[in-house]
């Protein structure tokens, strides 16, 4: 089977895991949203918020260097396997009980501080989501290592429809916020059994230990993390401290406005989540195997119909945000339009930083990319403090996309001295699909005043969709052959 035809093999796994994880999460995130009404929501989210910063801290950036070191021995010592998995695992369990202990023994002092004494039991139970969370985040690294996509896919697929039926179920059973906060919990519990099973019987199929780890290995191992970490660090303030921040200065209702805003911009970058997730060990293989024009050209092709797709859904979004919102969520949350016509910028950007950031990792640049992470993130942080008392939610969702533009330049001048890319045939592909998306703008702003309900916005969605097809396909920018033949 040749490159591609593998590539595309992972492409069909992972974007079928991704769409069942949009779908799961869109109902879930739509569903909980009008169970628990804006406060309660809110309540919830703020508590997932800080759980989750707890569960960055816990990873360590072992997952991430585990992967990075079984994507590359696999090719080379298969016998170092086992001792990598072996020392991953232990440095990640360490980790783990240390911020448990941290969360549980701060958790009251947290809630104290944000003025929301009804966050103490769902912080509490945020500790489990950190165990299971993290556990479940080094599963799936180290099987993305193994390049074993379709059971990555198998396994993030499981775990999200479980956690959509049990987080609702819960909820709809009488147990309110936090029996949505059990049903995240016990997904995870589940997926953290399946990945684990799975892992254990593909190591051991390494055979048995190498008559000595290598020398310096569980070093590298261990120094890889760093870098990593500080990623993780980074994407703690650029993700998650804004919503904190968000609880702290305004309320619980202005965080269900800021997390709806956020969960639809999540939805939109499933696919190309997919992609990343399943070419980023290709960029490692390939460079380790001295093809790096190889890997060059799929990146080219890779960014432009990454570009193709998210500069006009960028576009759509933002425009057809106000009826969407209403119609979706309800009028409670209005709140929200202006965060999504904020964020739909952010999509664009983050569809660029999908196919470079992983890669970044999996190319050996992970201190590089971590630099840049951290100094945008830590901007992140002050343009909020700065921006939210004084223009409200709005406000950490512009920060957010500020400080997301200059770590997408940051991630392209990274990649370009990583790979021999070519500026020229970037320029003119980008170009065209600027045309084609100010064509497709056109039409949809023109229609919009005619949108009254759900029919007539899925009929001006369609519209939008068809004259971005036949712009992208008489430009030469979308070949429908090669389109089915790679996704089917």
């Amino acid at each position: 089977m040749s490159l591609r035809d593998k590539l595309a093999s992972r492409f069909r796994a992972q974007l079928g895991s991704k769409l069942v994880t949009a779908v799961t999460g869109g109902a879930l995130t739509v569903g909980l949203a009008r169970l628990l009404e804006p406060n309660g929501y809110g309540v919830f989210s703020l508590a997932l918020a800080i759980s989750s910063i707890f569960m960055f801290a816990a990873r360590f950036g072992i997952a991430r260097s585990a992967g990075r070191y079984v994507a590359e021995y696999k090719e080379t010592d298969g016998a170092q396997i086992p001792y990598i998995i072996r020392t991953s695992l232990l440095l990640n369990v360490g980790s783990i009980l240390a911020v448990v202990i941290l969360f549980v023994a701060s958790h009251r002092s947290i809630a104290a501080r944000l003025n929301q004494p009804a966050l103490v039991p769902f912080l509490l139970l945020g500790c489990l989501f950190v165990v299971f969370g993290a556990l479940v985040e080094y599963t799936e690294h180290v099987i993305q290592g193994f390049e074993a996509i379709t059971f990555a896919a198998i396994l993030r697929s499981c775990g999200r429809l479980s956690r959509l039926f049990l987080a609702l179920g819960l909820v709809i059973a009488g147990f309110g916020a936090i029996g949505a906060l059990w049903g995240y919990v016990l997904s995870l519990l589940l997926a953290t059994v399946i990945g684990g099973v799975y892992l254990y019987t593909t190591v051991r199929e390494y055979g048995a230990d190498a008559s000595e780890v290598e020398s310096g290995l569980r070093r590298r191992i261990a120094k890889y993390a760093l870098p990593v970490m500080a990623t993780n660090a980074s994407l703690v303030l650029d993700k998650r401290i804004d919503t904190l921040l968000v609880g702290f200065f305004l309320s619980p209702v202005s965080v269900s406005y800021y997390v709806v805003g956020g969960k639809i911009v999540s939805l939109a970058l499933a696919p190309i989540a997919a992609l990343s997730f399943t070419i980023s060990p290709t960029f490692g293989a390939q460079k380790a195997a001295g093809n790096v024009d190889r890997v060059s050209r799929i990146y080219e092709k890779t960014l432009v119909n990454a570009l193709l797709l998210y500069f006009p859904a960028g576009a759509g979004i933002i425009l057809v945000a106000d009826p969407m919102i209403n119609l979706v969520f309800g009028p409670d949350y209005s709140g929200a339009v202006a965060v999504v016509r904020v964020l739909g910028l952010y999509i664009v950007l983050s569809a660029v930083v999908q196919i470079s950031d992983n890669g970044l990792d999996y190319l050996g640049r992970a201190r590089e990319r971590a630099i840049a992470r951290l100094t945008t993130a830590l901007m992140n942080v002050g343009l909020n403090i700065l921006l939210i008392p004084a223009i409200g939610v709005v406000g950490a969702a512009i920060a957010t996309v500020f400080t997301r533009g200059l770590y997408t330049v940051a991630n392209l001048v990274i990649i370009t001295s990583e790979l021999d890319l070519r500026p020229g045939f970037l320029l003119r592909k980008l170009g065209l699909i600027a045309a084609s998306t100010i064509a497709m703008s056109t039409v949809v702003f023109g229609l919009m005043d005619h949108v009254s309900g759900w029919l007539t916005l899925a009929l001006v969605v369609t519209v939008g969709v068809l004259v971005w097809g036949v712009m992208s396909v008489a430009t030469g920018l979308l070949q429908p052959r090669s389109l089915v033949g790679f996704v089917t």
